[in-house]
């Protein structure tokens, strides 16, 4: 089931980050008591009332040479565009605004749910003068302190009730898989080309691609696949500024419907840091994942191109080394033949069910090679493993004292699950616990 998606949205300085960071539960966004502090939106994933939910934090966008007014309402449309439920955030302390109310014209246009939330409501003097907010025209304003945490879940019931219905999903046996990565590395292109027809519109302009496009598919095996291909960046006819860091919404909100990721990299361009960062996003997911180098065509190539492509891919995706690589062209086709197989391949390692009985042998014949380690005189003792959920394969160990399994170990454990049985293309969860 895809997120649903808040955006807070304001004017700068109004505590935008500390109510995030609070929402959130923990210190993501950079706080201080300066306008224009945070420089991206920032994502996360929360939950309130059993309700999963993507948090973005608009804070301050960096538009060079604009004017500031121009940043709110840049701010402001970025959020309009993405979010299910926009919290409107401003200031006990100041009062109403001028800039409170361009914002405020600007979400007049949002054909979206929009609370009032007003901050820095410290105390009962400041809560008492919350009501000349109504003003701005969005109903009843909600009293929040992001300071000492107060009023935050009056916030968040009244941003779940927002939420849209939960459409109940009809039940669908295919693989679902979705291509990300920044724009212009050709996603829709590798689209067109896997299907064979043009179904998807084609441009070198970045941001092309409007809306999450689901296209639906037989391999000649007759297994059935549904492809996401991520919307892009633009919007009402505008593509912003720094466009690169406004797709990663779309992203998040494919790599949630997707068993298997293809993260598309370009390589006439290398790689960027927003490859990474979008590459991350679908790692801490849990989805199985397969590095897509398209335009392999464009390179002058001898024997050697590829071993040091993949090692320069393996360098910078340190955190990636079981995803497989496959060098594609969507222009010309090449290997594209491969990548079906390769999909159906890692969905099956993301949802592989391992024995307890084997998983006790290879854990034995391991901590035999490589004995626990002791730490300050005591000994990590590992008494069994067993498998307690798919995609991602996650595996719980019961030890004497879950502070002695050091993350290298950890990591020594996984590898030799890997060399026992295949889980390329899927990462691998560990989780310690201690027998009592």
């Amino acid at each position: 089931m895809t997120k649903s998606v808040i955006a807070i949205v304001g004017r700068p300085n109004v505590g935008k980050s500390t109510i995030f960071n609070r929402i959130a539960g923990e210190r993501i966004s950079i706080v201080e008591d300066t306008p224009g502090v945070t420089r991206d939106r920032i994502y996360t994933t929360s939950e309130w009332l059993g309700h999963e939910f993507s948090l973005i934090d608009t804070g301050g966008i960096e538009i060079s040479d604009a004017p500031f007014m121009e940043q709110i309402k840049q701010q402001a449309e970025i959020a309009i565009d993405e979010a299910d439920v926009i919290i409107f955030l401003v200031s006990a302390r100041e009062g109403v605004t001028d800039a409170d109310e361009r914002v405020a014209q600007i979400l007049y246009r949002a054909d979206k749910p929009i609370l009032l939330g007003v901050n820095k409501a410290d105390n009962p003097e400041q809560r008492q003068d919350i009501f000349d907010f109504y003003s701005l025209g969005f109903g009843e304003p909600i009293a929040v302190s992001g300071a000492h945490g107060q009023g935050l879940g009056d916030l968040l019931d009244a941003a779940v009730a927002k939420f849209p219905a939960e459409d109940d999903e009809e039940e669908d046996d295919s693989i679902k898989f979705s291509l990300i990565g920044r724009p212009n590395v050709g996603k829709s292109s590798l689209v067109n080309a896997m299907l064979k027809e043009d179904r998807v519109i084609v441009s070198q302009i970045e941001g092309t691609t409007r809306d999450a496009i689901d296209t639906k598919f037989t391999a000649e095996d007759n297994q059935e696949f549904t492809m996401i291909d991520t919307a892009g960046i633009r919007k009402r006819g505008k593509v912003y500024e720094n466009t690169e860091k406004y797709a990663v919404m779309r992203a998040l909100r494919a790599i949630d419907r997707s068993d298997v990721v293809l993260v598309v990299l370009n390589a006439e361009e290398g790689i960027r840091e927003q490859d990474k960062k979008v590459a991350g996003y679908a790692h801490e997911a849990g989805r199985g994942i397969i590095i897509v180098v398209n335009k392999w065509d464009t390179l002058k190539k001898d024997n050697h191109t590829m071993k040091e492509f993949e090692n320069h891919v393996r360098d910078q995706f340190q955190y990636l080394d079981y995803a497989p690589i496959i060098f594609v062209s969507a222009k010309t086709g090449v290997r594209l033949q491969n990548l079906p197989a390769m999909i159906e391949q890692v969905s099956e390692n993301q949802n592989r069910r391992i024995q307890s009985a084997l998983l006790n042998e290879v854990l034995m014949d391991a901590t035999t090679v490589t004995p626990t380690p002791a730490i300050n005189g005591k000994r990590l003792r590992i008494y069994y493993m067993t498998q307690v959920a798919v995609q991602p394969p996650t595996f719980v160990v019961f030890v004497n004292d879950v502070n002695l399994l050091h993350f290298s170990y950890q990591r020594f454990l996984k590898n030799q699950l890997r060399k026992t049985f295949d889980f390329t293309g899927t990462p691998i969860h560990l989780i310690p616990r201690q027998r009592k």
